[in-house]
C-alpha cells in the first residue's frame, strides 16, 4: 500500500527528506547539514558532489529508520533553493566546480556593467527580476567564462547547467528538466512568453543547450530507482513557491511569509504579469495545468543565518532555541539594532556592497540585547517588504501567512505581528516549504484528490497573533530601525 509522499527539501543549509501521509500530516523527517564554502569575500559555495550525496543519505535513512522500502511510497516531491546553480559534464554527471549558492556576490562588478549599459529594464520586462548577482544567469556566465575549457566545452554540447532541483532530477533519471518556478529565477527566463529568452541567453553568451526543458509544477518529471524500486517524481517547486502551495495562497492578495536562512515574502498577484514599483520582484508563483499565477516577491538575505552567527560567530547562544529566554530576560531592545546585512542587502535596497551592523550600543547593553535585536530584525525587515507590496499592488496587506523554523518562536511572531501591524498566521505544521511539494506531487498520482482538499487543510489548527502596541510605540522602534538602515547604506 503507498502510504506517504517522500517530499525532498534541499535547502541552503541542509538536505532533508520528509514524509507526508494522507492527511498531509508528517510521518517522518531525516536530515543532514550541508557545509558552505566561503573562499573570498562576498563568495559562497556548496560542493554539489555533497549535496547529491546527502540527498540519497537522508532518502535511504528515512526509509532506514521507520522500516519502510520504496513499496510504501508513492510519488517524490522536491523542492530546493532557488537560485543556486551548478554546471556539470553531460556523460559522467561530475560537476566542474562547486554549486555557487543564490547568497554570493561575486559577480556584483558584472552587474553593475551591465546596469551601465542600460539593461535592467529589459530584464525587468523579460523576467519580473532586478539586476542583481542573487540570481543564477551571471553566476553561469562567470563559471564559462573562469573554468577553463568550459565555454569551449558548452559550446560542443557537452556540459549541462541547471539549478539544485534540476541536478538531483538528472542525478535520478537522467533527464534534464526544471520547473517553471525554479527557470523563473534564473534571470534567463521570459516570465511573459514563458520560454528561455533567446536575447537575454546572448546577452551574457550562454548556449540554450546547457538549459533545461521547462515543466509545469506537477508533472511527471521522471522515474527514479535510487531507493530500489521504480518511483515517479511528479511535483518539483522552488522553496519560496512550494511553501506559498503548501500555505495554499492560491487566491489574489494572499501573502505568505518563510523564515529560514533567509526571509522571502510572496504575494499571489493572479494571471498577470505586473512590474514592481518599489524595487520587489515579480515572478511565478507556480502554473498547474498550463494555468499560470504570478506573485510579488521580496527578498531578505539573512534570516536565520543572523541566529545561526550568534551560536556559531559570537557564542552567546548555545542553540537557536535558547534565543526565546535570553529575549524574555529584558524588557526591550535597549536602543540596540542588528542590521544582518552579511552578504548585501535585498529588498527594496538591492545594495550587494552592505554590510552588517549592530548599532545602539550602550554600557548597559548586553547579550540579550544583542540576541533580541537580531530576531526583532526580521520583523523590521519584513514591514520594509510589506509596505512596498501593498503599494505595488494597491491595496492593504491585512494578514500573512508564516513559515520556516524561525516562527517557532512566539516572541518572532508576536513583534511581527506588532511591528507590521497585521494579523500573523501561523500553521500548525510549520513545514510548508517541504510540504507544498508532497502537495504538487500527490495530486499528480491521486494521493491527494484535490486542490480544494489542500486549501480545506490549510486553514486547520492555525494559530494566530494580533497587534498588541499602539501606533506610537511602532513608529519609534520602526524609526530606530531605519536611522540604522540608513547608517549601513551610507
Amino acid at each position: 500500500m503507498k502510504s506517504y509522499v517522500l517530499s525532498i527539501d534541499q535547502g541552503t543549509t541542509s538536505s532533508r527528506a520528509i514524509l507526508f501521509d494522507k492527511n498531509a500530516k508528517i510521518h517522518a523527517v531525516s536530515q543532514k547539514e550541508l557545509k558552505l564554502y566561503y573562499p573570498k569575500n562576498g563568495w559562497v559555495e556548496q560542493d554539489a558532489k555533497d549535496i547529491w550525496n546527502d540527498t540519497k543519505y537522508v532518502c535511504h535513512e528515512i526509509l532506514k529508520e521507520n522500516n519502510l522500502t520504496a513499496d510504501d511510497i508513492d510519488s517524490i516531491g522536491i523542492t530546493n533553493q532557488r537560485e543556486t546553480i551548478i554546471l556539470w559534464d553531460k556523460q559522467t554527471g561530475e560537476p566542474l566546480y562547486n554549486a555557487i549558492v543564490w547568497q554570493d556576490r561575486r559577480t556584483a562588478d558584472y552587474c553593475a556593467e551591465l546596469k551601465e549599459q542600460g539593461l535592467e529594464d529589459k530584464i525587468i520586462n523579460k523576467t519580473g527580476l532586478l539586476l542583481d548577482p542573487y540570481f543564477s544567469g551571471t553566476k553561469l556566465k562567470w563559471l564559462l567564462d573562469n573554468l577553463e575549457g568550459a565555454r569551449d566545452r558548452a559550446d560542443r554540447g557537452e556540459l549541462l547547467a541547471g539549478t539544485v532541483d534540476c541536478y538531483l532530477v538528472w542525478k535520478m533519471t537522467g533527464n534534464h528538466k526544471t520547473d517553471i518556478t525554479n527557470a523563473s529565477r534564473t534571470m534567463l527566463y521570459n516570465i511573459v512568453e514563458q520560454c528561455w529568452d533567446n536575447e537575454l541567453l546572448d546577452i551574457l553568451d550562454i548556449p540554450l543547450s546547457l538549459m533545461p526543458e521547462v515543466n509545469d509544477n506537477i508533472h511527471l518529471f521522471g522515474n527514479t530507482e535510487f531507493l530500489g524500486k521504480d518511483l515517479p517524481i511528479t511535483g518539483i517547486a522552488g522553496d519560496q513557491q512550494s511553501a506559498l502551495i503548501g500555505q495554499a495562497c492560491f487566491e489574489k492578495g494572499m501573502v505568505k511569509s518563510t523564515y529560514g536562512t533567509g526571509c522571502f515574502i510572496l504575494m499571489n498577484i493572479g494571471e498577470e504579469f505586473k512590474k514592481s514599483k518599489n524595487k520587489m520582484l515579480t515572478t511565478i508563483a507556480y502554473r498547474i495545468n498550463g494555468k499560470i499565477n504570478y506573485a510579488i516577491e521580496g527578498s531578505i538575505f539573512n534570516a536565520g543565518t543572523a541566529i545561526q552567527w550568534l551560536r556559531d560567530g559570537l557564542n552567546i547562544i548555545d542553540d537557536a532555541k535558547d534565543s526565546e529566554d535570553a529575549i524574555n530576560s529584558v524588557k526591550d531592545n535597549g536602543g540596540v539594532y542588528f542590521v544582518p546585512a552579511f552578504t548585501g542587502l535585498g529588498a527594496p535596497y538591492w545594495n550587494p556592497e552592505a554590510r552588517g551592523m549592530i548599532y545602539g550600543i550602550t554600557r548597559d547593553s548586553n547579550k540579550n540585547h544583542v540576541i533580541r535585536a537580531a530576531l526583532e530584525a526580521q520583523a523590521y525587515q519584513t514591514k520594509d517588504l510589506i509596505s512596498a507590496m501593498a503599494d505595488d499592488a494597491g491595496y492593504d496587506i491585512t494578514e500573512i501567512k508564516v513559515d520556516g523554523g524561525m516562527v517557532a518562536n512566539n516572541f518572532l511572531c508576536q513583534f511581527l505581528s506588532d511591528i507590521t501591524d497585521v494579523k500573523i498566521k501561523r500553521p500548525e505544521i510549520l513545514e510548508t516549504t517541504a510540504m507544498g511539494s508532497a502537495y504538487l506531487a500527490g495530486l499528480y498520482t491521486g494521493f491527494y484528490k484535490s486542490m480544494d482538499d489542500i486549501i480545506a487543510g490549510s486553514n486547520n489548527n492555525s494559530e494566530i497573533f494580533e497587534p498588541s502596541i499602539n501606533n506610537d510605540d511602532r513608529d519609534m522602534l520602526y524609526s530606530g530601525w531605519q536611522d540604522a538602515m540608513n547608517r549601513v547604506i551610507l
